[in-house]
């Protein structure tokens, strides 16, 4: 009887650790803060050249313009766009359910609830990525994302996660009936599990290849322009990285001077590409 206890005290640990976890945002939470802060640096650094230029660009655009370093990556690249979509709507799902904003139990309110919960971030992630990159990037997006979601209610069902509610006695666990003698199919535990390890390979795997591929692909992050830039007496027509408006003009990365400048009379360029890609360089 007493190793009995030891392991119902150890299995509810293994629960309330689960349950914080996911309170904080979970794995999935640590990524995409990793990726925020590291990809957008590594993006100006490989696309300027690295040191004394990524540090101007950076100071150039100024710190309320650094987010569009991401926001840029993220709109030229649909495959980085439609991941990235996908293990947002998860991760927020999943830190909101292990905050009860999911509710738990029977009745068809609550089935009404839960389906509407897990069905209304995917339908508008998929319309932005849609309106962004066509309707077929939006649809595959949409129903990964829903998938996802989905796989965090069976999770509930199944045990693999538990809701912080009913701290005492028998847990109801998210699309149960509120039995305690539940036991849920050996179909539903597998598709539980394949929906976890899918959502690991694209959080921890998929999509931080994919941004560092985009950080390295020597494009630009945002508008490649052509100048008149004026130095002294001198003007010349060089190509910017657009890093903001100033007036009519724009301030950016001179790509022939290597510096920052002000150019006036600019037009836009149909290429991003600024170098070759890494892994030719």
């Amino acid at each position: 009887m007493a190793e009995t206890g030891s392991d119902t005290r150890t299995g509810s640990d293994g629960e309330d650790a689960a349950r914080s976890a996911d309170r904080k945002g979970g794995p999935g939470h640590t990524v995409l803060l990793a990726v925020a802060l590291a990809v957008p640096v590594t993006k100006v650094a490989y696309t300027v050249g690295g040191g004394a230029a990524a540090r101007d660009v950076f100071i150039g655009m100024e710190p309320a313009n650094w987010p569009d370093v991401l926001i840029g990556m993220v709109l030229t690249d649909p495959l980085l766009a439609s991941v990235l979509a996908v293990v947002v709507s998860r991760v927020v799902f999943a830190l909101f359910a292990a905050r009860g904003a999911v509710p738990v139990g029977g009745g068809v309110l609550r089935a009404l609830q839960r389906a509407a919960l897990t069905v209304v971030n995917p339908v508008a992630m998929g319309v932005v990525d849609a309106c962004f990159f066509g309707p077929w990037w939006g649809l595959g997006t949409g129903l990964a994302a829903y998938a996802l979601r989905k796989g965090v209610v069976v999770e509930y069902r199944t045990g693999r996660r538990r809701s912080h509610v009913h701290r005492a006695g028998p847990r109801a666990t998210a699309g149960s009936h509120g039995d305690g003698g539940y036991r849920p199919s050996r179909g539903l535990r597998r598709t539980a599990a394949l929906e976890q390890w899918a959502a690991l390979g694209l959080t921890t795997l998929a999509l931080p290849v994919l941004a560092f591929v985009a950080a390295l692909d020597g494009q630009a992050w945002t508008s490649i322009v052509r100048c008149q830039v004026t130095d002294g007496t001198r003007t010349e027509n060089n190509r910017l990285i657009e890093l903001g408006r100033k007036g009519n003009g724009v301030v950016g990365w001179n790509l022939d001077t290597e510096e920052i400048s002000n150019g006036a009379g600019c037009t836009g360029e149909e290429s991003l590409y600024v170098r070759e890609p890494w892994w030719r360089d």
